[in-house]
């Protein structure tokens, strides 16, 4: 492990988190491909943040996330449990038994055709079109070395993906999966529904003793351990296995940050009515349990309500999704998250996840809300000056959080990053002896611009920025979202008619695409309608009340 890491172990809880983490790690790993790329400069976000070294029984090195997912039986498709860089459980206990054996098996699940072509633990498509071995950051692994060209990858079509798994790229630690079996992910019957329930999955010895095993397994590594982040499902009974994995940690861990990520997909059906209950209530236990065990907790989803009436979904300009498919919704959550978590992975100057929690937390109130603008406006040619300067008073993100309108609330301090605009379109390029159209065209450095401009927006609110060079990496199967926009990112036609324009580029040759984007994450002040006093969050919070019957439920 690369010395001063500031490590973080992720868990990743629920089916719609396996979604937002399969895409997730997938981005990681396209970074991880563009790092070891001789043409590539060094990044500026640190891998071994989130990923571990190890060496498989053949003595060969790995590279494989820092995860502890947890979801329900038939939800791996062809995706084995112990993973693929090991070999398979054998069983070698003596059978006494001498009469006749019969061995039943269960059938196989296909293997996504995708899947076929599957690639990526073993090499990485370069800029030249040729696969390499994929090195290990930092000198770690095998030298690179060159075989012959492979075809354009593969991208699973909406209708092949049933499950996560189906569209994974990266390998992951046996250590990492952790089935819950008594609980059934397709049918009707035996579904984990309610958050009493998943509250109950972690109470059972099995599963505690299991969990406690796998968190000592990945923490004992670690040089510098600077908390845990949360993907975890609200909508379902995974809100409860949240809810007390984060009371464990909170007890076995103290000092540590904790930052949960509470996950909910698109927009839903209005007829369900039992089911938009369920939803409901797993929602709001899983915001007041969670609340309680973590340094911060924010909902992201890009439904417009979390209440019983369903609000249309998130709309971004030049991004065309189908909010219906979880493959689309996951996807477009995985980018925003990605650039939230920038500044606890940053190679210089982090800011740890117990600071980050610190400076967004007011008065015990540890749920934010989140926003983005994916991607940034940046039109060719303009400068980031010009950019900002053309959103006038406007409000440059669209809201994240299910939490309705926020346009009449106060911010009480917001964490912003920007991500992927060239070194030269920073400042402004004025001709010598032209006055400058606007203070933010006589800033001397992008940090500086990016900083006056949160001053002048919101000038009572505390704000931090940060400004990457380095783009958030998008490679197939990643869907297309931003068919309107040129292979570098640019919007044709340079036009703003909208709070965000497409910036990114997605095609399936030896050139990553990248993702040029700006997210911001802030809280509102108290007393200025925030999270926890709009009406509909209110009726949220008085069914608290119910949290004895409901807790019990099975």
């Amino acid at each position: 492990m690369a010395g001063g890491a500031r490590e973080v172990l992720t868990l990743q809880l629920g089916h719609f988190a396996g979604f937002v983490g399969a895409h997730w790690w997938n981005q990681q790993d396209a970074a991880l491909g563009r790092a070891t790329d001789a043409k590539e400069p060094p990044g500026e976000l640190c891998p071994d943040v989130l990923y571990r070294t190890g060496r498989t029984l053949h003595g060969q090195e790995t590279y494989t996330p820092r995860l502890i997912l947890m979801d329900l039986k038939g939800s791996l498709s062809s995706l084995k449990e112990e993973g693929g860089l090991y070999k398979d459980k054998q069983l070698d206990a003596a059978i006494a038994w001498q009469g006749k054996l019969t061995t039943h098996k269960e059938e196989l699940y296909p293997k996504n055709p995708y899947l076929q072509d599957f690639l990526s633990a073993e090499g990485v498509l370069c800029s030249d079109g040729v696969w390499r071995v994929k090195s290990i950051p930092n000198d770690k692994g095998p030298p690179p070395l060159t075989t012959s060209t492979t075809p354009t990858p593969l991208i699973p079509t909406e209708g092949s993906i049933r499950v996560w798994s189906d569209f994974l790229r990266v390998h992951l630690h046996p250590r990492s999966i952790c089935m819950i079996q008594k609980y059934n992910h397709d049918g009707e019957a035996g579904r984990l529904e309610a958050f009493g329930q998943g509250e109950g999955v972690l109470k059972e010895p099995k599963y505690q003793e299991e969990l406690e095993d796998r968190l000592h397994f990945y923490v004992e590594e670690c040089d510098y351990l600077q908390g845990f982040q949360i993907l975890c499902d609200l909508h379902d009974g995974f809100s409860g296995v949240g809810a007390k994995a984060a009371e464990m940690l909170q007890d076995e861990y103290s000092g540590r940050g904790i930052i949960t990520w509470g996950l909910l997909p698109g927009p839903y059906h209005r007829g369900e009515a039992r089911r938009n209950i369920y939803r409901l209530l797993n929602t709001a236990f899983g915001l007041v349990h969670l609340t309680a065990h973590s340094s911060l907790v924010c909902p992201l989803s890009l439904d417009g309500s979390l209440g019983l009436r369903p609000g249309p979904p998130v709309n971004f300009p030049y991004l065309h999704y189908d909010a219906t498919l979880p493959f689309h919704c996951s996807a477009i959550l995985a980018t925003a998250l990605d650039t939230f978590t920038a500044p606890y992975r940053l190679c210089s100057s982090p800011v740890s996840m117990v600071q980050l929690a610190d400076m967004l937390s007011f008065c015990g109130k540890k749920v934010v809300t989140a926003g983005a603008t994916i991607p940034f406006p940046l039109a060719p040619g303009q400068s980031l000056p010009d950019s900002l300067m053309q959103l006038g008073g406007a409000t440059p993100w669209t809201p994240l959080s299910a939490c309705g309108d926020l346009s009449g609330t106060r911010c009480f301090a917001q964490s912003v990053v920007l991500r992927g605009i060239d070194r030269a379109c920073h400042t402004s390029q004025l001709t010598p002896g032209t006055p400058p159209p606007s203070s933010l065209h006589a800033c001397t450095t992008g940090e500086e611009v990016l900083a006056q401009y949160l001053q002048q927006q919101q000038p009572r609110v505390m704000s931090s920025s940060h400004l990457l060079l380095t783009p958030c990496r998008v490679v197939p199967p990643y869907p297309h979202l931003f068919s309107s926009c040129s292979p570098l990112g640019m919007v044709p036609d340079g036009s703003l008619k909208g709070a965000g324009l497409a910036f990114v580029s997605l095609h399936s040759s030896g050139e990553h695409p990248s993702v040029w984007g700006t997210v911001f994450l802030f809280v509102p002040a108290p007393g200025s309608g925030s999270l926890g006093r709009r009406p509909h969050q209110t009726r949220l919070a008085a069914l608290g009340q119910l949290h004895g019957c409901w807790s019990g439920a099975r």
